[in-house]
């Protein structure tokens, strides 16, 4: 179908008088309307995420009702004669509580039974939610950390974690062979219940089963919280309170949800500038920790102080290291480690945690980016016990009640960690060192370069395969040793020739390994018009030379790799 053909569909029934005015508007500014409509939004990492608006390619009532359709098609054939279940939960953005109950009335419609969240609630609330009601699938609206004009759609499978293959290859058959005017939108209300309160303390039960450390000194530890707006603030609060801590201090103008955002310019935790706000009142307040997650809360930021008294913003990679080592320092001493055990990280964070699995003489497993990997490789190992895992991009999940990353649970731990070591005169900072010391120095810095529309996917296009025919031979002057490339799912080393296979699923991934253990990936976002690349150097931890000072030079290393890789 042409993109003129496209766009005319969308005048006609089953969408109401609003869209066509819409498109009517979105003519005056043609570049607008073509990217309205040259294309459909496609299931990314966990589901579709795109701008709210009229067309094929925006987030609306039309696009999420034929998604929901679809699945609710692919349920029905996959439960044929069982009675489906499904639960639906939502965030704080504009929209998210309408496309909701957009969502619940296609599934209702279609004979499946929903539970609605009644307000909004976190996003591993939702996961933890499908296995406790033994529901068969959930779906989320949220778009995470993007920007304010987007929204999106996550899908669950009934183990709580996200859509895999093959059924997310078979849910897209089914949307893609729909027609918009094949959706059922009446909504049958026999056959929806609202869900609140008891899920909330169930949830909460299990997060403190899992993060919580028995320490007995939280009311010392000062803690300011801010949710950016968004759904923790349903959930930390009250978690942190049974577990003990007394002085939490939030931070009242993030506090109520906004899906504008207004009080920051990215509601995402793993910018500096999302946490100012609370980073300031913790001046005021002497607080000795800084938490925040972003609307979903699923990703968690952590300032914690320096030797010097200033403010130290942990990376993804870094709140990783601290968490698994605090789980596991206590798993161990209370003899709850064994040979089954298992921690997780992606191919493109830091190879710290793998040396950490090793050092606790437990599985480490490597997966690929985005959480539902993980989730799948607790469902794939049923012979093996899931302790923790994480990703570089704020994301950290404490046990397997809940299958994606989990903010919540992850905040607590944090907050475990902290009150422990300052009973001890101790700090995050210098536990932190002390992890380096252990195991060797690990810095790791992600750089995204943002390509709108179009054009902007076609040269994302064009620079995966212009590094894919031609892998760079040296890097910054530092010999390329290995060539990792997961779209053909092979391993070449540069200097024997040789090539093996990568066991993982196909994905548009490339890694170059150097000579001196420095690792550069590249992927194309699932969620957002970028293209991102992961540095990541290392190097011995040395007693003569300051910590500060053998950061400065592993981060000179990181500027030289990436110039020479993003002119």
């Amino acid at each position: 179908m042409s993109l003129e053909e496209t766009i005319l569909e969308w005048f006609s029934p089953p969408f109401d008088r609003n869209v066509r005015d819409a498109i009517l508007l979105l003519k005056k500014e043609p570049k607008k309307l073509e990217d309205a409509f040259y294309t459909s939004l496609d299931f990314g990492t966990g589901g579709i995420r795109g701008i709210m608006g009229v067309g094929t390619n925006r987030i609306n009532k039309y696009t999420l009702g034929k998604c929901t359709q679809g699945l609710s098609n692919f349920l029905k054939k996959k439960y044929s004669g069982e009675k489906i279940k499904a639960v639906v939960a939502y965030d704080c953005r504009n929209q998210s509580r309408n496309f909701a109950h957009d969502v619940a009335d296609v599934l209702t419609a279609n004979g499946i039974y929903c539970y609605l969240f009644s307000d909004l609630r976190p996003t591993p609330e939702l996961s933890f939610c499908i296995r406790y009601l033994k529901a068969n699938c959930g779906i989320v609206l949220t778009a995470s950390h993007n920007p304010p004009e987007y929204n999106g759609y996550k899908v669950y499978g009934e183990d709580g974690g996200q859509l895999v293959p093959p059924d997310d290859i078979l849910v897209i058959k089914e949307i893609n062979d729909l027609k918009y005017n094949e959706i059922l939108f009446n909504r049958n209300k026999k056959l929806l219940n609202y869900i609140d309160n008891e899920i909330d303390n169930e949830y909460h039960k299990i997060v403190l089963q899992e993060a919580q450390m028995n320490q007995k000194n939280q009311d010392e530890l000062k803690v300011v919280f801010t949710p950016i707006h968004g759904t923790s603030i349903t959930a930390i609060p009250q978690v942190l309170k049974k577990a003990g801590y007394k002085k939490i201090y939030t931070v009242k103008e993030q506090e109520k949800p906004d899906g504008n955002f207004s009080t920051v310019s990215s509601p995402n935790p793993e910018e500096k500038e999302a946490l100012k706000m609370a980073v300031d009142l913790a001046d005021k307040k002497n607080a000795d920790i800084v938490i925040g997650t972003d609307p979903d809360a699923d990703r968690l930021g952590i300032a914690i102080r320096d030797s010097k008294d200033d403010w130290y913003y942990l990376n993804g990679n870094q709140i990783m290291t601290v968490l698994t080592e605090y789980l596991l320092s206590k798993k161990k001493a209370i003899k709850q480690l064994n040979s089954k055990n298992f921690i997780a990280s992606t191919i493109v964070s830091s190879p710290i945690i793998k040396i950490i699995a090793n050092a606790y003489d437990i599985k480490h497993i490597y997966c690929l980016t985005g959480f539902k990997w993980i989730a799948k490789l607790i469902k794939d190992h049923p012979e093996l016990e899931y302790v923790c895992g994480g990703e570089e991009s704020f994301g950290f999940l404490v046990g397997n009640k809940v299958r994606d990353k989990d903010a919540i649970s992850a905040s607590l731990l944090t907050c475990e960690l902290a009150s422990e070591l300052k009973s001890q005169n101790k700090s995050i900072y210098k536990y932190l060192i002390n992890c380096y010391k252990k195991y060797g120095i690990y810095n790791e810095r992600l750089k995204s370069i943002t390509k709108e529309g179009k054009e902007g996917l076609e040269e994302i296009k064009s620079i995966m395969a212009k590094f894919r025919k031609n892998p760079p031979l040296q890097i910054a002057g530092i010999n390329t040793i290995i060539v990792e490339d997961y779209s053909q799912r092979t391993i070449l080393d540069l200097k024997s020739g040789k090539k093996e296979s990568i066991s993982l699923p196909k994905s548009d991934v490339l890694i170059f390994i150097l000579e001196d253990k420095s690792r550069i990936g590249l992927r194309p976002s699932g969620t957002e018009p970028k293209i991102k690349f992961y540095f990541s150097v290392c190097d011995n931890y040395k007693p003569n030379v300051t910590w500060e000072k053998q950061q400065q030079i592993l981060n000179k290393k990181i500027d030289l790799l990436l110039n020479d890789m993003i002119p």
